[in-house]
């Protein structure tokens, strides 16, 4: 009992550090490192507050016990939102997050906190992807979620989104790292997304206290946690000034890994992706790039575990590179009327529907090729756009 008492006391005591003005993430981490022991925090004087080098507004704020009433009042509502708080002190706080610079004194989360000391991959981009941008960052996300990887994102519109999606569409794990409050959703319309990232066992986080509105200055601060949580970024598609060009500069600050989907370089939102590669990013097209460039532990622990899944069916012959051939073949085999449809759709240009009728005049009534249309979606092979335009998910 006492053991947990003083758990709880020292997370109260980072949540307190946390919500004190002045006092970032390096700051709380420095003096809780002198201190010796976060639960010491309300029991040490005035001048030992002020000796951990804390600004004496700070430690006035922390020995009055303003901080301390504080971190109560936001643990309760932080229960009541149906969320946790969780601390470097915890074994489910991110490791990879102990790596960086300035790891967050405490995170606020919602779903399978287990999932955050996973090998991830964060996938990012613009809010405005073209629809070649978008395919790509769900089929990839979908494809690489398959095998075991988490998918994690900012949940913004555009790239994000899409990453979430093509990983909860293959029953896959996906963590949301957000630039609010975790009673704050943002944007709006993912509300939907945000509960079944959640339902569907994966986690949101964010270092922001509950009702922190999406002020613009929280979102490159944020993207250090996206790519301090994962092994690797994946840049889709990002203009030349974006927050995505922040994550993939952290993320080689952090030693991780950085890969980049080549656009067409006429293309704005090319810029960011194409630079990376001349700079040294591994040119990703496929969800085998990412693979076959992962670090061998993490590779062979995700190797074991699909093996495990399968029944350890794969003893000997082909090996566990058939698994992912398996894995992949896991839609439901196309009817003609549909492979038919799916000939003259791409992946980097949309057709709209008009121009797909006028193709299959010949072949194809139009209640066929709704019923086809409808199909294909329904098993995620084809993508629907503003419009009436159609593009190939793979």
């Amino acid at each position: 009992m006492k053991v947990d008492e003083g758990k709880a006391e020292a997370r109260l005591a980072w949540l307190a550090l946390a919500l004190t003005p002045k006092m970032g993430p390096t700051r709380c981490g420095r003096a809780i490192e002198r201190l010796g022991a976060a639960e010491r925090l309300f029991s040490a004087s005035l001048t030992e507050l002020e000796g951990t080098g804390i600004p004496a507004s700070a430690a006035q704020f922390v020995f009055d016990g303003r901080a301390r009433a504080g971190a109560l009042e936001e643990l309760k509502r932080t229960q009541e939102a149906g969320a946790a708080i969780i601390t470097p002190e915890d074994e489910s706080y991110p490791q990879r997050l102990l790596e960086i610079y300035d790891p967050p004194a405490v995170l606020w989360t919602r779903g399978d906190v287990g999932l955050l000391n996973r090998a991830g991959i964060a996938v990012v981009g613009t809010r405005h992807p073209t629809p070649y941008g978008a395919g790509m960052a769900e089929m990839l996300s979908r494809d690489l979620a398959r095998r075991g990887l988490v998918i994690l994102s900012g949940m913004a519109r555009g790239v994000d989104t899409s990453a979430h999606k093509g990983a909860l569409d293959v029953q896959g794990k996906t963590v949301a790292v957000w630039g609010t409050g975790i009673d704050v959703i943002y944007p709006k319309e993912n509300k939907a997304l945000a509960e079944r990232i959640v339902a569907q066992g994966g986690a949101i986080v964010t270092e922001y206290p509950l009702g922190t509105f999406p002020a613009p200055q929280n979102f490159p601060v944020r993207n250090r946690i996206l790519s301090g949580m994962s092994v690797g970024v994946l840049v889709v598609e990002a203009a030349e000034y974006s927050g995505t060009r922040i994550t993939a500069r952290c993320a080689l600050e952090q030693s991780r890994d950085v890969y980049a989907v080549p656009g067409n370089a006429t293309n704005k939102n090319a810029w960011g992706p194409n630079t990376l590669i001349k700079q040294g990013a591994k040119l990703t097209a496929t969800w085998e790039d990412v693979w076959e460039d992962l670090p061998s532990q993490v590779r062979c622990a995700l190797e074991d575990e699909m093996e495990a899944q399968v029944g350890g069916k794969e003893s000997s012959g082909a090996g566990s590179a058939s698994l992912f051939t398996d894995a992949a073949a896991a839609l439901p085999p196309m009817g003609e009327h549909e492979r038919l449809v799916m000939k003259h759709l791409r992946q980097d240009e949309a057709l709209q529907l008009d121009e797909l009728m006028e193709l299959l005049e010949a072949d194809l009534g139009s209640g066929e090729i709704f019923t086809a249309l409808f199909e294909l979606e329904l098993a995620g092979r084809v993508k629907q756009m503003p419009g009436k335009n159609y593009v190939r998910s793979f």
